[in-house]
């Protein structure tokens, strides 16, 4: 079976980091406050710019 990055059904905001942690296999609270540490230290626009791209792009995921 081919693993897909799609979004998260279990969301806190749109479901991005969550869906990020799914794919690689990872905690998504790790996943998440690494996201905002980044975020953070990296003057904070970037990150944002991004999230908003990851939630428009990345495609919900389908029922199984």
């Amino acid at each position: 079976m081919e693993k897909k990055l799609t979004k998260s059904t279990d969301k806190k905001l749109a479901g991005v980091c969550t869906g990020l942690a799914e794919y690689f296999g990872l905690d998504a609270t790790l996943v998440r406050v690494l996201y905002v540490v980044l975020t953070v230290f990296s003057a904070g626009f970037p990150g944002i710019v991004l999230y908003i791209i990851m939630t428009l792009i990345m495609p919900e995921k389908t029922a199984e």
